[in-house]
C-alpha cells in the first residue's frame, strides 16, 4: 500500500470519489519488520493531507476485529504469499456483506473468483523479490483506481450502487456456506474425528491387537529406514507414455510396510501426479532388493517425475502418523 505514497494519497483524497482506509495491526516485540512498517504508516498518517482518510488502530484483538468486519465496505490484505496463515479475518466480513480484496494465498486462493470480489498476484510464490512487490503495488492501485472505487460510487437514480449490491450478494450466497464455523466444524467431525473414534475401536478392539502391528510397523520401520536406498532407475519412453523401472533395496523390510510411488510436483497449472508403483520381480544377483514399476502418460516430461518410498499400514494415517520419506536422488 505505502509503495507509491504519492499515488495512494491521490487516491484516498480524490474530491469526488474520497476513500477511508482504516488499518488495523501490531507487530511482535521481536518483529523490527513489523514494527518499522507501523512506523512508516504513523508518518504517513499524521502528513495533514493525509489525517481525514486514514487512520490506525491500535491494539488489535478479537474485539476490534468484531467492529471492523461489521463495518467496512472492503477487507484489504496484502501478506506476501506463502504468509496468509488462513484468512479468518476475510472469512468473517463474509456475513457482514463486506468485499474481499487479497492475496491469492490461504483461503482467497480458493475462494476467489471475479463475481465476489478482487485478487492479487498470480498464485505463485515469490519470496521477497521487490521487483514482484512493486508490480503487486502497482495492480493494486490499478485495481482500487479503475475498479474498486468506481464501482462503489456509481449509483443508480436512487442512489444504489447496483453493481456493488450484486457482488456483494454474490459473495454472500456462495462464500459464507463455504467458509463458515459450521461448515469447520460439520466437516472435521465427519471427516476427522468420527473416522479417528472409529479407529481407535478398532486397535483397542481384542485387547490392542491392531495397535500392537501398528507398533510392531513403526518399530520395524525405524530399525530399518536408515538402510532403505535406490538402485538403478530405466525409463522407456514411446509416443504416448513413460515407461518407469527402479530398483528399491529395502533389504529385510516387509515390502508391505512401505509403499512405492512415482511422484511429479504442480508445474505450469498441470496438477501434481502420485501414482502407486509395482513391485515385479527382484533384480538378478542383488540381496534385499526389489524391482518396481509404473506408466504414465507423456504429457509431461520424464524428467519431472521422481520415485520416492514413504510408509504404508492398513489403517495408518500417512503422512500425520509417520512423515518419514525417502526420494530418489
Amino acid at each position: 500500500m505505502l509503495h507509491d505514497p504519492t499515488r495512494l494519497l491521490r487516491l484516498l483524497s480524490n474530491p469526488e470519489r474520497p476513500v477511508q482506509l482504516v488499518i488495523a495491526g501490531k507487530a511482535h516485540p521481536a518483529d523490527q519488520a513489523g514494527q518499522a512498517l507501523i512506523q512508516e504508516w504513523t508518518r504517513f498518517i499524521r502528513r495533514p493531507e493525509t489525517r481525514p482518510h486514514v487512520i490506525f488502530l491500535s491494539d488489535y484483538d478479537m474485539l476490534l476485529t468484531e467492529q471492523l468486519v461489521q463495518g467496512v465496505d472492503v477487507w484489504l490484505n496484502t501478506p506476501r504469499r506463502p504468509w496468509e496463515a488462513s484468512g479468518t479475518s476475510g472469512m468473517k466480513v463474509l456475513v457482514n456483506g463486506g468485499i474481499n480484496l487479497s492475496e491469492l494465498d490461504g483461503w482467497w486462493a480458493e475462494a476467489y473468483t471475479p463475481e465476489v470480489g478482487w485478487a492479487l498476484g498470480d498464485g505463485e510464490e515469490h519470496g521477497d523479490d521487490p521487483a514482484w512487490d512493486a508490480v503487486e503495488a502497482e495492480t493494486l492501485y490499478d485495481l482500487l483506481e479503475h475498479e474498486v472505487i468506481p464501482e462503489f460510487y456509481a449509483r443508480d437514480k436512487n442512489g444504489v450502487p447496483t453493481a456493488w449490491v450484486a457482488r456483494m450478494r454474490e459473495s454472500m450466497a456462495r462464500l459464507t456456506p463455504r467458509f463458515s464455523a459450521d461448515r469447520t466444524v460439520r466437516e472435521y467431525t465427519e471427516q476427522h474425528y468420527i473416522p479417528a473414534a472409529a479407529v481407535y475401536r478398532q486397535r483397542a478392539a481384542d485387547k490392542g491387537a491392531a495397535g500392537r502391528q501398528v507398533v510392531d510397523w513403526q518399530r520395524a520401520l525405524a530399525q530399518k529406514w536408515a538402510t532403505l536406498h535406490f538402485g538403478e532407475v530405466k525409463v522407456a519412453t514411446d509416443a504416448e507414455r513413460h515407461n518407469f523401472e527402479v530398483e528399491v533395496y529395502l533389504n529385510d523390510l516387509d515390502p508391505d510396510a512401505v509403499r512405492v510411488e512415482l511422484y511429479a510436483d504442480r508445474v505450469n497449472g498441470l496438477a501434481p501426479v502420485r501414482q502407486e508403483m509395482k513391485r515385479s520381480r527382484r533384480p538378478a544377483g542383488a540381496a534385499g532388493g526389489h524391482i518396481y514399476g509404473a506408466t504414465v502418460m507423456a504429457t509431461r516430461a520424464a524428467t519431472d517425475y521422481t520415485a520416492r518410498v514413504i510408509p504404508h499400514c492398513d489403517g495408518v494415517a500417512i503422512p500425520l502418523e509417520d512423515a518419514r520419506i525417502l526420494w530418489q536422488r
